[in-house]
């Protein structure tokens, strides 16, 4: 059985992370580190969701390619720019990590499209996943906690959208996700085989991480 989150956050509304600010990996962390598993009887599986056909829809995959040399068990990812998890292998994905890991606690990560106030920022929300949401697709739910990144604006024509989404902005969030779950494997006590990970982590991120 998995704790009550730890009161970072409050039911249904998640604060919104600026990618840009500083401590945005520290943010992150803290916020999925009070959700996940306090003693951590359950491997943690990162699904990252997206395509790398569509620039917007590359974040997920992004930050499974930034993430899979860079963390070791207990955590495990799936969702790369050279396999990812998308649209048509969701349902087959999700059942394959299910038999290859016994009752893994799930982080779910996805691109997504709202406000443009909102554009750029980070949210860690309770809850599974629902994938395709946004351009009103019904895919399978996924994890038992999920982050997402507003890469866009919604409203309108959203599969153009996120295709004319800007990559330089979809990099630099899919690496403050990144850091900001390398922050929280880090806390726990688990490193992989290159500690620093191969992105760019801010000064501030790593001072406190004491990576220097």
């Amino acid at each position: 059985m998995y704790p009550k989150k730890r009161g970072i956050l409050p039911d249904g509304q998640p604060s919104p992370i600026p990618y840009a600010q500083d401590d945005a990996p520290l943010q992150l962390a803290d916020k999925l580190l009070s959700y996940m598993p306090a003693e951590q009887p359950s491997p943690i599986v990162i699904a990252c969701i997206g395509t790398d056909r569509s620039t917007g829809d590359s974040l997920g995959p992004l930050v499974g390619s930034f993430l899979k040399e860079a963390i070791a068990p207990p955590y495990h990812v799936y969702g790369t720019l050279d396999e990812p998890i998308h649209a048509v292998n969701l349902q087959e994905q999700a059942e394959r990590i299910q038999s290859l890991h016994e009752l893994p606690f799930i982080i779910a990560v996805d691109a997504c499209l709202g406000r443009i106030k909102n554009v750029g920022t980070l949210q860690v929300h309770k809850g599974p996943l629902k994938p395709g949401a946004g351009v009103h697709k019904n895919l399978p739910e996924i994890g038992h906690i999920h982050v997402t990144g507003i890469v866009n604006v919604s409203g309108f024509m959203e599969f153009a959208v996120l295709q004319n989404t800007r990559l330089s902005l979809v990099i630099k969030m899919a690496r403050t996700i990144a850091d900001g779950i390398i922050a929280a494997s880090r806390k726990t006590g688990c490193i992989g085989r290159n500690p620093r990970g191969y992105w760019p982590m801010t000064e501030q991120t790593k001072e406190k991480l004491d990576y220097n």
